[in-house]
């Protein structure tokens, strides 16, 4: 082989293998979510089995051109197949519990693809004659790293943003089918497989039913089986329901969406007010909603379209920003006379840095002297689990007491919606004893 042929296929292992990692964290987001419990596992794993692919690969001593491009075709079928949308809803629908379906995509899926790429690269260095040891790995190395980190760049900023995850997972296949095309000459076995790969793999990747796909998130717009509703609809966010709306004058929506605009126009009675929502959802906190002015805030850029084109079928209603919430609230020079709280990236799953104590700190910065904190949690009924109580510990102990409401008492998990006033600090407690009874000295005072 000549040189540049060698790198030209260890840059293709290079985008494809990284490209792929970057595709399954993608994938995983709507079945369990972006948290470092996700995908620090998941990075780990990848790169061990990339590291006993060169340990393998560093073994083979025959048939080099045979075996990388044998590899690349298997690779190619894992990708173009084991990364499609319709294969990785099928793993978790169908295997429970969610830990199991993770851990046979890992092994099945990820985990082979990386073993077989990683194998590129000292296998192709026997063929680079005449060449120093170290110049012929360190240049292979060097080809490789920089197709990872194009790879890496152009499909979560560039191809994923305007086409989806399905291009990604295809451009990926389409990269590997070309590597073993080069590998395999004139050999009319490999093209046909290469050819018939191709095929399925665009078919089960455009099987995948969803209304957009973004590199935040995948969004399903369909009917819901609301009774005694006007066309009712969906808006899912990563396997979860965003938002619910439908025909009727005036409209329905989800129930915590009318009891946070019970709270803000009925009880409090906002008017002419500057009110924050950190994540867009379906924009039906502000729909047709004329009293005050909305600004909302999520990480992907392409929602509000996807919502009004979809959801609402009208234009959305307040000034919309296409940034991280926290970076908002850490940076803005607005205030507001309410924030409320709605950050979700799968299911029940809120973005680990959108709980820490700093970003509630962050969210009381951004409020105005008498201005109101509102939160959509998504906890057990009962507020019994560690999450739950350490959740809400974290943000009484910016807020102090706040109002906790908990919708669906009866289901295992219940929307739970948080009212706090930024005129409220924490304070020292006490407990009522029998041989120490303050009540009535509190209560006077």
């Amino acid at each position: 082989m000549s040189r540049l042929l060698i790198y030209v296929i260890v840059f293709i292992e290079g985008f494809c293998s990284l490209g792929a990692e970057i595709i399954a964290l993608r994938r995983l987001v709507p079945h369990i979510g972006s948290s470092i419990v996700v995908t620090a596992p998941t990075i780990g794993f990848f790169l061990l089995a990339l590291a006993l692919g060169y340990a393998s690969g560093a073994r083979v001593d025959i048939d080099y051109q045979r075996i990388v491009a044998r590899n690349f075709l298997i690779s190619a079928a894992l990708a173009g197949l084991g990364l499609a949308g319709i294969t990785i809803d099928g793993l978790f629908a169908h295997l429970q519990p969610a830990t199991f379906a993770y851990l046979c995509f890992i092994g099945g899926i990820l985990c082979p693809l990386a073993w077989l790429l990683g194998q590129t690269v000292p296998i192709l260095t026997n063929l680079m004659q005449n060449t120093r040891t170290g110049e012929a790995s360190g240049m292979a190395l060097y080809w490789s790293t920089l197709g990872s980190f194009l790879g890496s760049l152009s499909l979560s900023l560039g191809v994923m943003q305007w086409f989806g995850v399905w291009a990604a997972v295809l451009a990926c296949t389409a990269g590997l089918l070309l590597g073993a095309l080069l590998l395999a000459g004139r050999n009319l076995k490999t093209a046909s497989l290469a050819l018939a790969l191709g095929m399925f793999s665009v078919a089960a990747n455009l099987q995948h039913e969803v209304t957009a796909e973004t590199a935040y998130a995948e969004y399903i717009v369909g009917p819901a089986d609301l009774p005694a509703q006007t066309d009712p609809r969906a808006f899912w966010v990563n396997k979860s329901t965003a938002s619910l709306i439908d025909d009727s004058e005036p409209p329905n929506y989800t129930r915590y969406i009318r009891h946070l605009r019970q709270i803000l126009l009925d009880e409090l009675g906002f008017k002419d007010r500057e009110i924050l929502v950190l994540g867009a959802g379906g924009f039906t906190l502000s729909h047709r909603e004329p009293l005050n002015r909305y600004t909302y805030v999520d990480i992907d850029p392409a929602i509000r379209a996807i919502a009004e084109r979809h959801f609402l079928r009208e234009p959305a209603r307040g000034e919309f920003i296409a940034d991280d919430a926290r970076r908002f609230i850490a940076t803005s020079e607005r205030r507001f006379d309410a924030v409320v709280v709605d950050v979700y990236s799968s299911h029940t799953s809120i973005p680990s840095h959108l709980v820490t104590r700093e970003f509630w700190a962050g969210t009381r910065r951004v409020m105005k002297p008498d201005g109101i904190l509102l939160a959509n949690l998504i906890l057990d009924g009962k507020l019994e689990s560690p999450y739950a109580r350490n959740l809400l510990a974290t943000i009484e102990s910016v807020y102090g007491r706040c109002a906790v409401d908990v919708l669906h008492k009866g289901k295992p998990l219940a929307n739970v919606e948080i009212a706090c006033f930024a005129s409220s600090n924490p304070q020292p407690t006490g407990i009522y004893i029998d041989e120490k009874n303050r009540a009535d000295l509190d209560r006077a005072r």
